[in-house]
Order: structure tokens, then C-alpha cells, then sequence
């Protein structure tokens, strides 16, 4: 048979070279090599053809889902949630303490916070003004004051922060748990992002699954208009659609039986079973109509700063993901108009234009979800991906530091009006019970019933998991 000039035929794969030669007998080496390393389609894995079903955890879990609230571009600890007074005293004098290398090198002087700290609550923790309405909330907060990173430039802290590791390539902390308990909701993933106008360094790798199935990748809503591209029904009817859906689940099945890639192309018919019955939930639970005035307002709808808005939907629609049993929601920046947190300069205008876009929306969250009983079993976590240093950058911005910043934790069986761990007089390194991205890894994964160690997955030889091979669980912080 004669082919063009162009054609090569493909070569055989090793799997079909060991199906086909010796008599078979080399399929008896390649299931073997499956016990082994591929323990996953027997253990680590899940069903392929029903990645979405719930999953007991295990051991009971004081948290069933989690919101993280991600402040893109690393808040300054010392200006939100640990008042270092030595800086008052210090201001505008050379930094005393030893500095360590920085992104740019722009060394100023040691820099006071613009904004003023106050006690809150009857736990009397300090809060600065920049978020005056989330310290309303303090007595329900954990506030880790000695979290430190790895890294210091904002793509490999991102994938640091989101899969543990400073590369790309890694499940997301929201793939992990999307693998390990599932979902409560047949519509809609286990692990969404709600994307308020500011993808993060390191681009959807972030939210990606990595070598898990990609059935366990986060779904990017938007923040308006269309919040999932192409959910909208295009076919002039329901049966119209299902039948394609039929084809290509039998095309998609005749593949997989030949190539014997399951797992891949059985991830991909969930996914079209799922993007189907989200045309019909998506419109649902992202319509507000039902919503009273009161609750829209408590989230900022009626705010007029940049972004108030905008971050208040995100987080409302949060709340109804919640609701619907979606485990793992990760709420990403509204766009004010400059970069993120991220002040190298202009420290003040830029911090507070970011606190005023999420400072309300956020106390909201916490009130909405503790009057509807939800705040029990809803881990709230928010933070960046590192801190900024105590002295200046140039003369009114601040630096990344990742040797000490801050984060605070709620709900889902978090100790409420607690301090966790401290930076030295300055604010600048952790020196009291530090922690790191692993050890919140680790103590968000026991919080939803996971033992982190247990929690892992057959790759490349070895058994793959979130913390790698660190992590620490923060009892102090546990209710």
C-alpha cells in the first residue's frame, strides 16, 4: 500500500510491544509493574469513571469545606495583624537587624506602619485600622503571626503556597482535597476558584492537577458577566445534546479500550458529564435574586470603593458553594486598579486601596455563614503568598519577606481569639513556634479529617503528597 511521502507510522508503544510479544507473557510483566507502580488504580487512585463522589475521611473532621481568600501579592504583616512598636521608635533611623538579600535591593530606612493598631474583642488582640471591620471577627480567628516561605519572588512562592513545592507542575491544595474526599455536589467540581479580575503569578498552574486526574483541577469562575466560559447551552435542544454527549462517551470508550490510557480518557468523559449538568446549576446558584438586601449590602454591594463590589460577589457566591457542598473555594484578588498587594512603592494608597476593595465583603463572609449555622464547619483560611520587609523600599514601599509574615484562620474548628507564634521586635523573622507552608498544609488537610501523610498518590515511583515530605499540624490553633 503506497503512502504519501509525508506519512511515518507511528511506532509501537512499550505497552503494546509487552501485550503483543512472547506470547502475552509480557502483559504478566507489565500488570506486575502496575501492582507496583501503579498501586494507584487499586489504592491511591479513585474510581476513574466517578471521580466526583463523596469520600469519608480519615477520622471525623471538624471542618466539611474550605474558602481561601488569597491576598495576591504578600500584605505587610506589620500593617495588618502584628504591631511591632520598635518601629514607631525606629522610624526613619537604618534598619538595626541584619538584612537579608531582597527581590530589588533597595534598601531604605526602617519604615513605621501608616495606620494605627487597636484591641479587639475580649481576646484583646490588636488589629491594625486597615481592617477594622474583619477585627470585628477576632474572637473567632486564629492569627499565625510566624508563617515563613521559601521563596521570595511571587511565581515559585505562589506554587509553593498553592501545591507545596516552588515549581510548576504540582496538584493544587484544592486538587488534593477534591481527591481525597470528593464532592458533595453532583454539579459542580469539588475545587472552584472565583476569579475576581487578578490571575496570580504563575498563571491557572496554581489551580492546576498536576499528575493527579484532571478531574480534580480547580474551575475558574469569573467575577462578571458569563462566570464560566461556555456553560452557556448552545444547542437547540436538551436531547440534541445528550446525544453528543453518547457519542462521545462511546468514541472516547473505544479509545480508551485501545490505547488503554482509562484513567485519562475516563477524566475526560466526568468532565463532559459534569460541564453538562453545570449548564443547567451554574445560572442557578450564581443568581442573586433571591438574596434580600440586607444580606447584599453586608457583603458591600452597595460600597462604592474599587473593587468592594466585585469582591463582595465573589464571596457571596462563596457562601453558596458552600451550601451546594463544594469542598474547596479559592477567592482570588478584585483589580483596584494597580498590583495587587504588592507595594514596592506608594505603601499606603496601595494597602489601603486593597483593604477597602476586601475589608467589608470579608467581615461579611463571616457573618453571613455564622448566621447560617455554616461557620462551624467552614474553614476560612486568608493570606499571601509572603510578607513585606519592616524597613522602607526606596522611601515609602516595602520589600517580599519571606522570613516572617502573617495569616489568620476561622471557622471549621479553629480556636478563636488566639495568637499563634511571633516575628522578633521589628517584624522582620519568625522567632517563636515558626511554621511553614507544609505545617498550614498539614493542619488544613486535619481540619477536613485528613491524615496529610496518608493522603497520597502513586507517581513516577514513589507516593506523591501535598506536604511533601514535611508538615506539622498547629494544635495550639485547633479548638
Amino acid at each position: 500500500m503506497a503512502h504519501c511521502r509525508n506519512y511515518r507510522p507511528s511506532p509501537i508503544s512499550r505497552r503494546e510491544l509487552l501485550r503483543q510479544s512472547a506470547m502475552g507473557f509480557g502483559s504478566l510483566a507489565l500488570a506486575h509493574m502496575f501492582t507496583q507502580d501503579g498501586k494507584a488504580v487499586q489504592e491511591g487512585r479513585r474510581d476513574s469513571k466517578q471521580p466526583f463522589l463523596p469520600r469519608d475521611p480519615h477520622f471525623p473532621a471538624t471542618a466539611k469545606n474550605v474558602i481561601y481568600l488569597y491576598l495576591d501579592g504578600g500584605p505587610s504583616q506589620v500593617d495588618t495583624w502584628d504591631p511591632k512598636p520598635r518601629l514607631v521608635e525606629d522610624n526613619g533611623k537604618p534598619f538595626a537587624m541584619e538584612i537579608e538579600p531582597t527581590q530589588f535591593n533597595n534598601i531604605g530606612k526602617t519604615l513605621a506602619s501608616p495606620w494605627k493598631f487597636n484591641h479587639y474583642g475580649e481576646s484583646g488582640i490588636e488589629c491594625s485600622d486597615l481592617f477594622k471591620n474583619i477585627a470585628q471577627h477576632v474572637d473567632k480567628m486564629a492569627i499565625v503571626r510566624s508563617m515563613t516561605s521559601s521563596f521570595s519572588e511571587h511565581t515559585n512562592a505562589n506554587y509553593f503556597l498553592h501545591t507545596g513545592i516552588g515549581i510548576q507542575g504540582r496538584p493544587s491544595m484544592g486538587a488534593w482535597v477534591g481527591y481525597g474526599l470528593g464532592s458533595e455536589c453532583e454539579n459542580l467540581p469539588a475545587y472552584v476558584v472565583l476569579n475576581g479580575g487578578l490571575t496570580p503569578p504563575g498563571g491557572l498552574d496554581n489551580f492546576g492537577s498536576g499528575f493527579l486526574p484532571a478531574s480534580y483541577q480547580g474551575s475558574v469562575f469569573g467575577a462578571s458577566g458569563e462566570p464560566v466560559a461556555y456553560v452557556k447551552r448552545i444547542e437547540s435542544s436538551d436531547t440534541l445534546q445528550r446525544n453528543k454527549l453518547a457519542l462521545l462517551q462511546k468514541l472516547d470508550s473505544r479509545e480508551a479500550d485501545r490505547v488503554h490510557h482509562e484513567d485519562q480518557i475516563e477524566s475526560a468523559i466526568a468532565n463532559y458529564e459534569l460541564a453538562y449538568r453545570m449548564q443547567n446549576f451554574v445560572p442557578r446558584v450564581t443568581n442573586f435574586e433571591e438574596e434580600t438586601e440586607e444580606t447584599l449590602n453586608l457583603y458591600g454591594f452597595d460600597r462604592k470603593t474599587k473593587g468592594t463590589a466585585v469582591y463582595g460577589r465573589q464571596l457571596l457566591l462563596a457562601r453558596r458553594l458552600v451550601q451546594e457542598g463544594v469542598r474547596f473555594i479559592e477567592v482570588t484578588c478584585p483589580n483596584v486598579g494597580h498590583d495587587r498587594w504588592d507595594q514596592h512603592g506608594n505603601l499606603k494608597n496601595g494597602h489601603q486601596q486593597n483593604a477597602d476593595a476586601v475589608d467589608v465583603p470579608i467581615a461579611g463572609l463571616i457573618s453571613d455563614l455564622d448566621r447560617l449555622g455554616l461557620l462551624e464547619e467552614t474553614l476560612i483560611v486568608c493570606s499571601g503568598e509572603f510578607g513585606r520587609t519592616p524597613f522602607a523600599q526606596g522611601s515609602n514601599g516595602r520589600d517580599h519577606n519571606p522570613f516572617g509574615f502573617s495569616l489568620w484562620m476561622c471557622g471549621g474548628g479553629i480556636k478563636g481569639g488566639t495568637v499563634y507564634g511571633a516575628t522578633d521586635e521589628y517584624g522582620y523573622k519568625a522567632v517563636e513556634n515558626k511554621v511553614s507552608i507544609h505545617d498550614l498544609h498539614a493542619t488544613m488537610l486535619h481540619t477536613l479529617g485528613m491524615d496529610h501523610e496518608k493522603l497520597t498518590f502513586r507517581f513516577s515511583g514513589r507516593d506523591m503528597r501535598l506536604t511533601d515530605v514535611h508538615g506539622e499540624i498547629m494544635h495550639d490553633i485547633l479548638s
